[in-house]
């Protein structure tokens, strides 16, 4: 199947992030914001909507595949798309996230499974996340994310490395090779974005395991902060990765 798609002409792309969004109104949240801080440009694509993806991410920084409703499991020509882009981003060396959907996304391009809760169990909330050593290694990471997601992956052994597990779905961040990470949590979510999902979704809070509702407002001052610093630290050792990392660049173990 081929992807293909003319790279951005209209500004000097030196420092831009591919950006890959599911939804008509759906935004990169506090991801685009710190990355616009950190002075780079943002190339949103919006492949159900019929954007198309590049064959080479010459000239990019990195990319990102943020979530959505759908399921990596989906027969869509999009999610097909998609998934192979990500050879992309692996071949090349450039740093890749995926986030939720994105992450489940990348464990399906390394030959991974990803399935529903066998107690159809879903995480919808704030859940503990603890760090392997591995991710203990990389970097210090919040004890409560917040997740919203039906499904989990399971990761293999041989193609990655595992940096968190999480309450009802152990597979929670990974990294493949030196520039690509997938996380199951949410990170990008602003206070504007958690008001949309839980009043569009709201039905998703009465599933089994999720949380009540006021539980994720409550939850928000409690646990944020630290899913904020992590971001920050964890951005920055994202971005100095794979093609963009010398070796005056590695980055060294970072506090949240």
């Amino acid at each position: 199947m081929t992807i293909s798609s003319p790279r951005p002409t209209d500004h000097d792309d030196a420092g831009t992030i591919l950006i890959v969004l599911h939804q008509e109104q759906s935004t990169p949240g506090r991801v685009g914001q710190m990355l616009r801080e950190r002075g780079y440009k943002l190339d949103m694509r919006r492949p159900p909507l019929g954007d198309t993806l590049p064959t080479s991410l010459e000239g990019y920084a990195g990319s990102v595949i943020f979530g959505g409703p759908m399921s990596s499991n989906d027969p869509d020509a999009f999610i097909r798309r998609e998934i192979d882009f990500i050879d992309v981003p692996l071949r090349e060396n450039v740093p890749f996230l995926g986030i939720c959907l994105g992450a489940q996304m990348l464990c399906r391009a390394i030959g991974g499974q990803v399935d529903s809760h066998p107690e159809s169990l879903v995480e919808i909330g704030y859940y503990d996340l603890n760090p392997t050593t591995d991710g203990t290694s990389l970097m210090q990471w919040p004890h409560k994310v917040y997740q919203w997601h039906r499904e989990g992956m399971a990761v293999p052994e041989a193609g990655a490395t595992l940096l968190a597990r999480g309450e009802h779905f152990e597979h929670q961040a990974f990294r493949v090779g030196d520039a690509a990470y997938g996380i199951q949590f949410h990170p990008e979510l602003t206070l504007a974005m958690m008001h949309r999902w839980t009043t569009k979704a709201s039905a998703r809070m009465q599933l089994p395991g999720a949380r009540d509702r006021r539980d994720h407002f409550a939850g928000r001052p409690v646990f944020d902060p630290a899913v904020k610093t992590w971001l920050s630290s964890f951005l920055d050792i994202w971005l100095a990765s794979g093609r963009n990392a010398t070796s005056a660049e590695k980055p060294e173990r970072l506090s949240a």
